[in-house]
C-alpha cells in the first residue's frame, strides 16, 4: 500500500490548483509592481540623483541582468528541491531589496539592491510556471498561463500608475517602501501551496542527468534555435518600452510622473483583457494545429511593433496614444503563447529549468540591454523627447525581426512538443 501511495498521480484542477493560481498570480502582480514602479519614478529619480539617461537605463539593465543570470541556475534548484519553498523564499528576498531601493542615495546604492531584486525575482517565475503548468491539463495550459500572466499588465499598471501618483505626492522613494509589504505577506502564504513530486531527470538508460547534461538536452532541441533569439529580440522592444515609456510621455507631452504613469498604466490595464484572450486563442489554435502557439507569438510581436512605431511617428498625439494602447493590447497577447512553448517542449522534470532558461534568454539576448541601449542612443542624439523617440523607433524594428523568427521555428516546435506530450506527473 505504501508503494501505491508513493506513486499516486498528481491530480490537476480542484481547489489546490486554484489556491496555487491565486497566490502565484498575486505574487506575479506584486513582482511587476516592484519592477514597474522604477519606470514611473525614473525621471524624478534621475534628476534627484544626478544620473544621465544611460546611467538610469543602466540600472534597469543591471536589474534584468541579475534576473537573467540567476534565473536558470535557481530554476535547476527549483526542479531538484521544492517549487513552493522557492517561490516563498524568493518573494521575501525581492521584497526586502525593493524596500532598500527606496533608501538609495547614489548610483551605487541604487544599482546594488536592484540587482538583488532581480535575483529574488529570478527564482519566482520558474517555480510559479512549473507549479501552474502541472496543476492544469496540457489542453488548458494556455488559458492557465494566460490567467497567470495577466498579472504582468495588471502589476505593471498598478506599479506605474499608483507608483507615479505616490511619487508625485510624497517623493520617488515612498512607492518602493509601500510596495515591499504585500510581497512579504504573499511570500508567507506560498509555503502552504500544494507541490508535486520532485523527479530526477534521467536518460534513456535510467541514469541521472546533471545540470550541464539537462541544460544541454534543452539547448539541443530544434525549437530553441528559433525560439530563443525570437524571445530576446521581442524582449529588447518590450522591456525598453516598459521602462522608458513614462519618461517619453513626460518629455513629449510635458506631464508629471503621476499623469504619465496613469497614461502608461491605462495601456497595461487594457492588457488585462488581452493576456487571457491570448491564452484562449493559443489553446484554440493548438487544438487544430500545434504550431499555433508559435504563430500567435510571431503575429502579435510584429503587429505590436508596427503600432509602437506609428505611435512614435504621430508624436503621441491623440491617435498616437490610441496606437500606443493598441501596442500594449497586442504585445501582451503573445505572453501565454510563448510561455507555453518553452514548457511544452520538455518533460516535467525540466520545466523549471526550461522556464528559467527561457527567462534568461529573453533578457540576456535582448531585454536586459534594451533600456541601456535606448538611454545611450537618446544621450547620443541630445536626449530630450526627440532623442528618446528615435531610440524607440529603432526598438520597433528589432521587434519585427524577432516576430519573424517565431514563424521559422513553428515546425520544430510541433515535433518537439509532441515527443513529451503524454508524460505523467506524480503527487508529492
Amino acid at each position: 500500500m505504501a508503494q501505491d501511495t508513493d506513486q499516486k498521480q498528481y491530480h490537476t484542477g480542484g481547489w489546490s490548483a486554484h489556491f496555487i493560481m491565486i497566490v502565484c498570480t498575486l505574487l506575479f502582480v506584486v513582482n511587476y509592481m516592484d519592477r514597474q514602479v522604477f519606470s514611473a519614478v525614473l525621471q524624478p529619480m534621475k534628476i534627484d540623483l544626478g544620473l544621465t539617461d544611460a546611467q538610469a537605463g543602466g540600472v534597469a539593465t543591471a536589474f534584468t541582468l541579475g534576473m537573467a543570470i540567476f534565473s536558470f541556475p535557481i530554476a535547476w534548484l527549483v526542479d531538484r528541491w521544492s517549487r513552493k519553498k522557492a517561490v516563498g523564499i524568493m518573494a521575501l528576498l525581492w521584497s526586502g531589496f525593493t524596500f532598500l531601493t527606496g533608501m538609495a542615495s547614489s548610483f551605487i546604492s541604487l544599482i546594488i539592491p536592484r540587482i538583488l531584486v532581480g535575483l529574488g525575482e529570478a527564482g519566482f517565475v520558474p517555480g510559479g510556471n512549473a507549479l501552474i503548468s502541472n496543476s492544469y491539463s496540457k489542453e488548458s495550459r494556455g488559458k492557465a498561463m494566460g490567467i497567470f500572466n495577466m498579472a504582468i499588465p495588471l502589476g505593471g499598471a498598478i506599479g506605474v500608475m499608483v507608483g507615479g501618483i505616490i511619487s508625485a505626492k510624497y517623493g520617488w522613494r515612498t512607492p518602493f517602501l509601500y510596495f515591499a509589504i504585500p510581497g512579504v505577506i504573499l511570500g508567507i502564504l506560498a509555503f502552504f501551496m500544494k507541490d508535486y513530486k520532485t523527479v530526477q531527470s534521467t536518460d534513456s538508460e535510467g541514469s541521472k542527468r546533471g545540470f550541464g547534461q539537462s541544460l544541454g538536452d534543452i539547448l539541443k532541441l530544434p525549437t530553441v534555435k528559433w525560439l530563443y533569439p525570437a524571445l530576446g529580440l521581442m524582449s529588447f522592444m518590450s522591456v525598453s518600452t516598459l521602462i522608458w515609456s513614462p519618461a517619453l510621455i513626460m518629455r513629449m507631452l510635458n506631464m508629471n510622473e503621476g499623469q504619465a504613469g496613469t497614461l502608461a498604466g491605462i495601456g497595461g490595464l487594457l492588457a488585462i483583457i488581452s493576456v487571457p484572450l491570448g491564452g484562449f486563442l493559443t489553446d484554440l489554435w493548438y487544438k487544430k494545429d500545434h504550431r499555433g502557439r508559435m504563430y500567435i507569438s510571431g503575429i502579435c510581436t510584429i503587429i505590436g511593433a508596427a503600432f509602437l512605431a506609428v505611435a512614435i511617428l504621430l508624436k503621441l498625439s491623440t491617435l498616437g496614444i490610441v496606437c500606443f494602447f493598441a501596442y500594449c493590447f497586442v504585445i501582451y497577447m503573445a505572453i501565454p503563447a510563448f510561455a507555453s512553448v518553452y514548457l511544452d517542449i520538455v518533460p516535467p522534470a525540466r520545466r523549471g529549468l526550461s522556464s528559467g532558461l527561457g527567462i534568461f534568454v529573453q533578457y540576456f539576448l535582448g531585454g536586459a540591454w534594451g533600456p541601456l541601449v535606448v538611454g545611450a542612443i537618446s544621450d547620443a542624439l541630445g536626449g530630450g523627447a526627440a532623442g528618446l523617440a528615435t531610440a524607440f523607433l529603432l526598438t520597433s524594428v528589432v521587434g519585427v525581426i524577432g516576430g519573424l523568427l517565431y514563424f521559422f521555428g513553428a515546425n520544430a516546435y510541433r515535433t518537439d512538443s509532441e515527443k513529451v506530450a503524454n508524460i505523467t506527473v506524480m503527487a508529492a
